[in-house]
């Protein structure tokens, strides 16, 4: 079996270019699995090893408190592995198939609350120019609308639709209509009087925003935009733009929006992807009954 693991390591640094984290990760997970066999069943040939041998080192995990999720990586390199040996025609079967891991918990989406977002687009001082008009028209957007990083990069001049609507191109290149307050339709009329009369007349297709080379947003500029500001009025471990998509729809929800039109706005395909967010929403709740009911 150490024979085939070296094959396999091989394959992974030669024809995947995998990095040498990924690979010391396979190779801990895999040499564990090996040595279970050896301990446990008596297997040191891969063309031996089966479905219940596999679920009983899933089993054995288990019981030494491994997180799910790191009981889903390892069966993760399990399913490389034994794709490879397939693949070399060394083992016929899949000793893979049918075998289930433990069900991961999700995670609930992390919000900023309403107070530090009023912080930021009503108190918050802004540089002054276009790099402050366009900064806070960044984060406002954002907020407003809930669109993905890339559907702002997106933007471009003509989106700005009449009566206080943007256009936005989400995934599989899907139109959506977005409302806007009209303090967002200032912001972006404000920045582009000041492109105007620096440049002059601008271009249907040219970008809503711009960097300080005038280009096109990048996403490493967006990131860091959102993670300086975010970090003036908030302790959110993480600061990203999709934070502020979470943000929008959680605020939404817990001031009594319904669940469809979130995942409208949102661009989600279907509301288990929206459900997500009637948690936060849930706790809210609970923390209002708590503080507010007489036997709370």
């Amino acid at each position: 079996m150490e024979n085939h693991l070296n094959q396999f390591l091989t394959y992974l640094r030669a024809e995947k270019r995998s990095s040498s984290h990924t690979l010391l990760a396979y190779e801990r997970d895999l040499r564990q699995f090996m040595e279970f066999l050896a301990d446990d069943f008596e297997i040191d040939e891969v063309t031996d090893v089966s479905t219940s041998a596999v679920r009983s080192w899933l089993m054995l995990l288990n019981t030494m408190d491994y997180e799910p999720r790191s009981i889903h990586r390892k069966m993760s390199s399990l399913r490389t592995f034994f794709k490879f040996l397939r693949r070399e025609e060394i083992c016929v079967q899949d000793p893979m198939v049918n075998v289930k891991g433990p069900k991961i918990p999700k995670r609930l989406p992390t919000y900023v609350d309403e107070k530090a977002m009023e912080r930021l687009l009503d108190d918050f001082e802004y540089p002054e120019g276009y790099e402050g008009l366009r900064d806070k028209l960044l984060v406002t957007l954002f907020y407003e609308t809930g669109i993905r990083l890339s559907e702002l990069i997106g933007l471009n001049v003509n989106d700005l639709e009449s009566r206080g609507q943007i256009k936005v191109l989400g995934k599989r290149n899907k139109e959506r209509i977005l409302p806007i307050t009209q303090s967002c339709v200032t912001l972006i009329e404000e920045s582009l009087t000041l492109r105007i009369a620096e440049v002059g007349e601008l271009e249907k297709d040219a970008p809503l925003l711009l960097d300080e080379n005038g280009k096109r947003l990048s996403p490493k500029f967006v990131y860091g935009k959102v993670n300086y500001y975010l970090g003036k009025v908030s302790t959110v471990q993480k600061k990203s733009p999709h934070i502020l998509r979470h943000t929008f729809a959680t605020h939404l929800l817990n001031n009594g929006a319904h669940l469809n039109t979130v995942k409208e706005l949102l661009g989600h395909s279907n509301l288990s992807a929206t459900q997500i967010y009637t948690h936060n929403s849930i706790e809210q709740l609970k923390s209002i009954h708590q503080k507010n009911h007489p036997r709370g």
